[in-house]
């Protein structure tokens, strides 16, 4: 199935875009997803411990269950004033 990622901050600039569109197999949950993209970008993992995820714009936990279509984002810690 079809999901389109959103990275955002240090996360977008590792795999050099912000919007990703990538094939899942059914049954897949937010940490395939992550699993997946962080085999292509290795860079990505050590981030893996202070994401935040959210599935269609709602903040999930890493075992939320994705389906055909859905936008997944990953965003990293941010720090600021």
């Amino acid at each position: 199935m079809r999901v389109n990622i959103r990275l955002f901050a240090r996360l977008r600039d590792i795999a050099g875009a912000g919007e990703i569109e990538r094939h899942v197999p059914d049954g897949a949950t937010v940490r395939t997803v992550w699993t997946a993209l962080a085999a292509e970008f290795p860079d990505l993992m050590s981030y893996e411990a202070s994401i935040s995820t959210a599935v269609n714009a709602e903040y999930s936990r890493m075992e939320a269950p994705v389906g055909e279509g859905d936008e997944v984002a990953f965003l990293p810690p941010v720090s600021g004033g």
